[in-house]
């Protein structure tokens, strides 16, 4: 197996956040997860494990959400990919050099494959970049590109019109990146699904493509009707994959489970081999159901509940602000982190999560986290002072994510103090929840936000910079915007999360959205099942996983 080592300067210049070690799991034979003894148990045994329906049509950039991330981390290979900790290890790319604080030279493997044949090349990259940044794709993850020169972000003119200039093919296996302002963490980025390639085949019916992407990862789609909506998606191992990620057992299905209930009582009955989320009534149980077979470790995730700006009386204005802030003081997470989630939460002190690097939880404006219950009536008060309240505050969710008793546990932490009706609305699904969640046909919402990469700035700019891809909210805020661009732009890594920070404090008078918690991965394996970590962003690494057969 080849694995390439990132030029060392590029993180130190580009990729300037060091980063902070998550815990290790423990294997099923008592040893840390992901040691160096051998692999045990049959390299041809298939692995289940649980996911969700995608939400859209498995395109690389236009996913953004954990179900079908799940899927495009496992079947394309992006330049870089991230060890458990977190740390950067080459993929496709041989090498990743810098030329100065806004230009990057990428050199990738020769003789790597697409599944259907073709050679992976630069202009695989610079082809698929360039299309996923265009205006007219609307892509999700399409933002993931305005730093990159040629992308335009200035009032309602958002992405590039034609080919990107930044991007310049040197030969068939060299292209160089020029930024159009420093950008400190994002020689880190390049992990992220957003930045893989496509095959040529793709750009001849994108559509027809996403519903049967051809990748460059360790697995490949099962053949035809590999992807059974709604209820499962099956990957064979990619033969021709050359890389650190090169699969220890025979294949991967992923079922798409309706809720949390069916997919942990399948793991204790032996039908699924390993799952990253463990239901709400077993979190008390599970880890003495499972013993040394569960994990319970520190992830990047940060949970939060968006209002919207379109929710009458929560505009960012006064009356707004002290709703908002009331809501705030009014939910008691301490309580709710420990009788609901059995301690394996932990109550949120700011926007982003303690495993990343220049974390703090002493963020200037954070006290508004704080259980108040007088203060939560003053400040709602005061807003029924300008304009009184109707209505009912209600909590959007996806029924199936095992969502509904913390919800109903804020709703009632929100309706006692305030005394105002507040309840969960609950969503079928996490597709027809998005869908009614991006057509602004829902109140305030449940959010999670598993890090793209491990960086401060990704828990920031994506989720609150106007017109960010994932600002569901959306929220706008010239003072906030200027904060994450100046911290973006540092190339020290102390001054950068400086701004970070003061731009966190900005969300604090503001609250786009309000924090509630940080998660753990709570996740567990079935009888015969070896070699289980699960990673900083708190997916299990699929391809060391072995069983018995």
């Amino acid at each position: 197996m080849k694995r390439n080592k990132m030029a060392l300067a590029g993180i130190t210049l580009l990729g300037a956040s060091s980063l902070l070690l998550a815990g290790c799991a423990t294997g099923g034979n008592g040893e840390p997860a992901g040691s160096e003894s051998p692999a045990e148990g049959s390299s041809t045994a298939v692995i289940t494990t649980n996911g969700n329906e995608p939400q859209n049509p498995l395109l690389p950039a236009m996913t953004n959400e954990v179900g079908g991330g799940k899927i495009l981390d496992s079947i394309f290979a992006g330049l870089i990919t991230y060890e458990a900790d977190g740390s950067v290890v080459n993929d496709v790319a041989e090498e990743i050099t810098p030329d100065s604080p806004t230009q990057l030279t990428v050199k990738i493997r020769e003789g790597l494959k697409f599944t259907n044949g073709e050679e992976v090349t630069a202009d695989n990259f610079i082809k698929a970049w360039n299309f996923a940044a265009q205006a007219e794709s609307a892509h999700n993850a399409g933002y993931f590109f305005e730093d990159i020169e040629g992308f335009v972000a200035e009032g309602d003119v958002y992405g590039a019109e034609g080919d990107m200039s930044g991007l310049k093919q040197v030969d068939d296996y060299t292209f160089t990146i020029t930024l159009n302002k420093p950008a400190s963490d994002f020689a880190q980025r390049l992990g992220y699904s957003a930045f893989f390639p496509l095959p040529d085949v793709a750009f001849e019916d994108m559509e027809a493509f996403g519903q049967n992407p051809i990748g460059n990862g360790p697995y490949m789609l099962d053949g035809e009707g590999a992807w059974q909506h709604d209820v499962r998606i099956d990957l064979a191992v990619n033969p021709d994959y050359d890389g650190p990620r090169e699969p220890q057992n025979g294949g991967l299905d992923i079922v798409f489970y309706a809720t949390q209930d069916a997919a942990y009582a399948d793991l204790l009955s032996g039908n699924v081999d390993v799952i990253d989320g463990i239901p709400d009534a077993s979190l008390e149980t599970y880890e003495s159901d499972l013993g040394d077979r569960s994990v319970n470790q520190p992830a990047a995730i940060f949970q939060s509940m968006t209002i919207p700006e379109w929710l009458p009386g929560f505009a960012t204005d006064e009356e707004g602000r002290l709703r908002r802030a009331a809501i705030s003081h009014s939910i008691d997470r301490a309580q709710i982190t420990e009788v609901v989630f059995k301690g394996t939460r932990t109550p949120a002190t700011d926007y982003t999560s303690p495993v990343i690097d220049g974390w703090s939880d002493e963020v200037p404006g954070s006290e508004v986290l704080e259980y108040d219950p007088e203060l939560a009536k003053e400040l709602w008060a005061q807003a029924d002072a300008i304009k009184p309240y109707e209505g009912e505050f209600t909590i959007a969710y996806n029924a199936d994510g095992g969502h509904q008793t913390w919800v109903d546990a804020v709703a009632q932490s929100i309706s006692n103090t305030l005394g105002i009706e507040a309840a969960g609305e609950p969503f079928p699904d996490f597709a027809s929840y998005l869908d009614a969640r991006d057509n602004e046909q829902v109140g305030a919402f449940r959010a999670g936000w598993q890090a793209d990469y491990p960086g401060l700035y990704n828990f920031l700019g994506p989720l609150y910079a106007t017109g960010a891809g994932s600002n569901d909210g959306k929220y706008s805020s010239e003072e906030f915007d200027s904060l994450i661009s100046e911290g973006i732009s540092a190339t020290d890594p102390e001054v950068a999360n400086a701004k970070f920070q003061e731009a966190q404090t900005v969300l604090f008078t503001d609250l786009p959205a309000i924090p509630l918690w940080y998660s753990n991965v709570n996740g567990g394996w079935a009888e015969g099942v070896e070699n289980v970590e699960f990673g900083w962003n708190s997916v299990p690494l699929f391809h060391e996983i072995t069983k018995a057969e």
